[in-house]
């Protein structure tokens, strides 16, 4: 297994939650490759002091996983020349109308949310990982607010394609807790006057996504299955492991 968080994080001075999503285990005992797919928060917050940082990445494309009216609100990645940029917001009934009862499971309030999002967001979902699929638009950023339930479920959806464990898996997803706690203390120090956010805005217990996986399977046999009923062609799975896996 992969040591969690070893070589991942990429520090920007207003982004809490971008990474590397390579280095895990795959198919056949091939690794994912580093610098194909980063995941993160929202990129709207790049500005000059982080611009070089990002375009020595080398991004090509950025997939941005929020609600047109979270686009509206905060503003998207800047408009820097060759940098693709694509809005693919996965259908969802919003967070606010489900409030969560701290007396209970929050782990299982969380699988419960992504199974409902993949459900009605299948088709962005699927789009999202084709996108990913596709060599040309490497190396791509995958994000939303956080950067870890929209985000986290693409990306748990791609490992799985490669072949990555589990536990890798969740591993890899838990990370997005102690990048929750950097972005609450940028919060509380840049504008004290905002509320702490709920807990499932902050916490990514590792047992919600092999749990949600585990009901993806239950459902289609498996998370190709999933994503081929989602619209996902053989030749596209085929393409995600030829370019990020060596």
């Amino acid at each position: 297994m992969d040591t969690p968080g070893a070589n991942r994080r990429i520090p920007f001075s207003a982004m809490f939650n971008f990474r590397d999503v390579g280095g895990y285990r795959g198919h056949d005992g091939r690794t994912v490759r580093w610098g194909r797919l980063y995941r993160s928060d929202s990129l709207h917050r790049v500005d000059e002091t982080d611009r070089a940082a990002f375009a020595a990445l080398g991004v090509r494309t950025v997939v941005d996983l929020r609600r047109p009216s979270e686009v509206a609100r905060d503003g998207r990645v800047p408009a820097y020349d060759g940098l693709a940029y694509r809005n693919i917001h996965p259908e969802h009934r919003s967070w606010a109308e489900q409030m969560y009862d701290p007396a209970t499971s929050l782990a299982g309030f969380l699988v419960d949310r992504y199974v409902a999002l993949a459900t009605t967001g299948a088709a962005g979902l699927a789009e999202a990982v084709g996108l990913i699929a596709d060599a040309e638009n490497a190396p791509v950023v995958v994000h939303c607010v956080a950067g870890k339930d929209r985000t986290g479920i693409v990306c748990a959806l791609t490992l799985a394609l490669l072949g990555v464990s589990d536990t890798d898996i969740a591993a890899d997803y838990a990370l997005s807790t102690e990048a929750s706690a950097r972005f609450s203390a940028w919060l509380a120090a840049s504008m004290p006057e905002a509320a702490d956010p709920p807990a499932p805005f902050l916490a990514s217990p590792a047992e919600a996504m092999p749990l949600f996986l585990d009901e993806l399977r239950d459902r289609h046999g498996s998370v190709e299955g999933y994503l081929r009923h989602a619209g996902l062609a053989d030749a596209q799975f085929d393409a995600l492991r030829a370019h990020l896996l060596e």
